[in-house]
């Protein structure tokens, strides 16, 4: 795939000189109109700094009346995230003085013990300087000790204020959510909102005001009615020419410059969702600026400008992540592997997801700052709802066409025919996906109907927040995996270089870069549930931490069972063993190919792996119920009895296969035989061995078996297989003639290995009759039987055209390894028969 395109160089003049002059006004309009207003609010009021940290050090009693004037109590129009962002700001501060004031401390104790032990009672006194030098510096030694103290006070009440207010939203947010209010599609709710309706028009009308008051303001002057004008005409030149600038340098001007490969593609998605969402957010801040500069701005107008600028970005950045997936004009750049009439039938969707969350945002705010009434937010809530229902709703109606048909309309593009057959099979997790949403969408409907309207708008929300975090979770781990290739893999160009210029194996670096996309995937995993949460207004580590609200509990003795606990583990365990089903199979598939593990080591570190994940996942569930290792223990113990009687043979078998995984007598891929058993090994499991035998079927062996009875394992060593043959033939045939018979016969059969080379020798004479032995050796002991047959054919042959032949009963044997006695077949039958005693 090139995305070169053309480069720089053979761009008409015209063309470069614009991209170029376009860049500039850009970033001048961007560097004067944003910085304005900090160098004014710098020169009217210089920060007073500490001179030795370079930033003001916080002190006790401030942090004290900061967190004194926090209210214990949450009320409905308290902001409860800002709380806790104080909280927080106090309790970091706190720390640094106590980090600081120990530092001091240290300091202090140090001069202290340079001057020496106080003198005791008796003693000569010190000198009046040494003296009143150590009264100073105790002096000073107890207010840093007290200031320590306090800091350390101030950090521990804010954690437990921090604590409270968090256990006081959670119980807010639950409350919000089981919330019912009137029906939509019942009278007596549009009654009550249009009874509300002029008060909340009036309250509207006065936010229009303040606004207008500003506007009118800024432009009261002819002064200030030309930088305002110059703020708009930066911000409409900052979206049109920098949109348009941007686009030009991604299509023309980076292609050459970046790597070649899938890394291009990624790189340049990448970069234009950042471009986009920085020129966007740039403009409206500007436009901002205009009216900050001339007009003091009150707490609603602050309030909406800072909802503006956060829906600015955020719907920018939807629309940029959905076009770089899509990417409907260019199919050579498109991320996704869809068609390209279903990505032009899904372009508008990234704009109507994007115009939607930022509108209801901003009139969710908007509805707060006026203070609207209780049923206009209602009203807000719903219009939000239904809204992200129907346009998810659409796009779901698109997916379902199959992707076969749109391919067929685009068959005579080449792009159009590679994208259908990468999504002939689709994932499994987009049918998981799509199922989902359309369960999502049936509960929105419903709630809405029956007048749950908080949750309907937050599962809304929660559907489309979870469409972005996946979206840009799809393209980050693109560009990761891709990153990784190109860095470290040998198939990238400067992980080719590194290969050439250190000397590093291949393999190792493909190992290094499937590694390194593994770790990087988990973390960026973790990020992404985070991500998932956070239109909840749940942190992280509330979502793991114990305890319930549910006053209603299951106890049984001692132990209690909470609702919220069982789902805990619940939801442990069934994450647990799908991460270690898909640990396990990236193991298999992606890490281990890139190694020089055999396919024995392999199957065992995957099994114990499994089992050792296995345990720490049941432990995790189990201490997510409570139980801690002492009552695991405790249970262990009763059970001991059961297991020394019933559970015996279990255990035993348990304790072989670990004995075989770890110590590795028996590998997969051998041949063993075991009593009568004998076939290749084919799975090392924890309680039994599978061999496949002769006749392709299988044999179940428990582990004990291989433990306690004697096995041969024909391929351990590599112990090559061995063809013998014992060769009666008459007193009077000529011995030399019929050594070299069949020492032709082995040596020019080609499976017959030159080192060790074979050997024919005569035994003896017994009753009668010269004994020769022949003894050859090959590569794969499977293979001595048909080896057997061959050399019996060519040998009889060669002796009936020489005039030789065999004394009845002729006897063959074959065997393999060197575990046997020379002259020993391996088998009993035959050597009872061969050599009779």
């Amino acid at each position: 795939m090139d995305l070169t395109h053309r480069s720089p160089d053979s761009l008409p003049r015209r063309s470069r000189a614009a991209i170029v002059v376009a860049c500039l006004i850009s970033l001048l309009v961007t560097l004067m109109f944003v910085l304005a207003p900090t160098m004014d609010a710098r020169a009217a009021s210089p920060v007073q700094t500490d001179a030795d940290t370079g930033s003001p050090l916080p002190q006790p009693d401030d942090l004290r009346k900061q967190l004194d004037a926090i209210p214990a109590k949450l009320t409905e129009d308290t902001d409860a995230r800002k709380l806790l962002s104080q909280l927080n700001g106090i309790g970091a501060a706190a720390d640094r003085l106590a980090k600081q004031r120990t530092s001091d401390l240290a300091d202090v104790d140090g001069r202290l013990a340079g001057l020496g032990p106080t003198p005791e009672k008796g003693s000569p006194a010190d000198a009046p300087d040494v003296a009143e030098q150590r009264a100073t510096l105790n002096k000073q030694r107890s207010a840093i000790d007290s200031d320590l103290k306090l800091a350390r006070l101030i950090g521990v009440d804010a954690e437990q204020r921090s604590a409270d207010i968090l256990k006081q939203r959670r119980a807010q947010f639950q409350a919000a959510l089981t919330a019912r209010v009137e029906s939509p599609i019942t009278p007596s709710f549009w009654h009550v909102w249009k009874l509300a309706a002029y008060d909340d028009l009036e309250r509207l009308r006065t936010l229009g005001d303040d606004l207008s008051a500003t506007a009118a303001e800024a432009i009261a002057t002819p002064r200030k009615r030309n930088n305002f004008a110059l703020h708009i005409l930066g911000a409409l030149l900052l979206i049109i020419g920098g949109t348009w600038a941007a686009e030009r340098i991604l299509v023309r001007v980076l292609p050459s410059r970046l790597p070649s490969g899938r890394l291009r593609r990624t790189l340049m998605a990448s970069i234009a969702v950042v471009l986009n969402v920085l020129i966007v957010t740039l403009a409206v801040k500007i436009a901002w600026n205009g009216l900050r500069l001339n007009a003091e701005f009150d707490e609603p107008l602050q309030a909406l400008e800072s909802i503006c600028l956060q829906m600015a970005a955020y719907g920018s950045y939807v629309i940029a992540l959905g076009h770089s997936l899509l990417s409907s004009k260019r199919p050579t750049w498109r991320l996704l592997p869809i068609s390209d009439d279903l990505a032009r039938r899904l372009s508008p969707f990234p704009w109507w997801f994007a115009l939607s969350s930022a509108l209801g945002g901003v009139a969710t705010e908007v509805s707060a700052i006026a203070g609207l009434s209780i049923s206009s937010e209602v009203l807000v809530h719903i219009v939000f709802a239904l809204l992200a229902s129907f346009i998810t709703l659409s796009a779901l109606r698109h997916l379902r066409t199959p992707d076969a048909q749109a391919a067929k309309a685009d068959a005579s593009q080449d792009a159009a025919v590679e994208n259908t057959e990468q999504l002939a099979e689709r994932p499994w997790w987009f049918g998981v996906l799509a199922a989902a949403a359309g369960i999502a969408l049936i509960t929105v409907f419903v709630l809405v109907a029956l007048g749950f309207v908080a949750l309907a708008a937050t599962i809304a929300r929660q559907m489309v927040w979870t469409m972005v975090v996946l979206s840009t979770m799809y393209l980050v781990f693109k560009l990761t995996d891709d990153l990784c290739e190109s860095l470290l893999s040998s198939k990238g160009g400067f992980g080719s270089r590194m290969q050439t210029a250190l000397g590093i194996d291949a393999k190792l670096l493909d190992q290094a870069a499937v590694l390194a996309s593994g770790v990087l995937r988990v973390a960026l995993f973790f990020y992404m549930v985070i991500a998932l949460m956070a239109p909840l207004g749940t942190a992280p580590d509330e979502v793991f931490r114990r305890g319930t609200s549910v006053d209603h509990s299951l106890k049984i003795g001692e132990f209690t069972i909470a609702p919220q606990a069982l789902l805990t583990a619940a939801a442990v365990i069934c994450f647990g063993f799908l991460a270690i089903h898909l640990f396990k199979r990236w193991l298999t598939n992606r890490y281990f190919p890139n190694t020089s593990l055999e396919p024995g080591m392999r199957s065992s570190i995957t099994t114990l792996m499994g089992y050792v994940s296995g345990v720490v996942v049941i432990a995790a569930a189990l201490a997510g119920l409570g139980i801690s290792v002492e009552r695991i223990a405790w249970v262990a113990s009763a059970l001991s009895v059961g297991i020394g009687f019933g559970l015996q043979a279990i255990v035993q078998n348990f304790i072989s296969g670990l004995i075989l995984l770890a110590e590795r007598p028996v590998r997969v891929g051998d041949w063993v035989k075991l009593g009568d058993t004998e076939g290749d090994v084919r799975r090392v499991n924890v309680r039994a061995t599978e061999i496949q035998l002769s006749d392709r079927s299988t044999m179940i062996v428990p582990n004990s078996e291989f433990i306690t009875k004697s096995v041969r394992n024909m391929t351990l060593v590599g112990a090559p297989g061995r063809v013998m043959l014992n060769l009666p033939a008459p007193l009077d045939t000529d011995a030399p003639r019929m050594r070299e018979i069949i020492l032709d016969a082995y040596i020019s059969h080609p499976s017959i290995q030159d080192s060790p080379a074979p050997i024919v020798q005569l035994e003896g004479i017994q009753n009668g009759t010269l004994m020769f032995l022949a003894i050859g050796y090959i590569g794969n002991p499977r293979n001595t039987g048909s080896v057997r047959s061959d050399l019996l054919f060519e040998i009889l042959k060669s002796l009936r055209e020489a005039g030789l032949h065999l004394s009845p009963p002729a006897t063959t044997s074959v065997a393999s390894g060197a575990n046997n006695p020379p002259g020993s077949s391996g088998d009993p039958v035959v050597d009872q028969l061969t050599n009779p005693r």
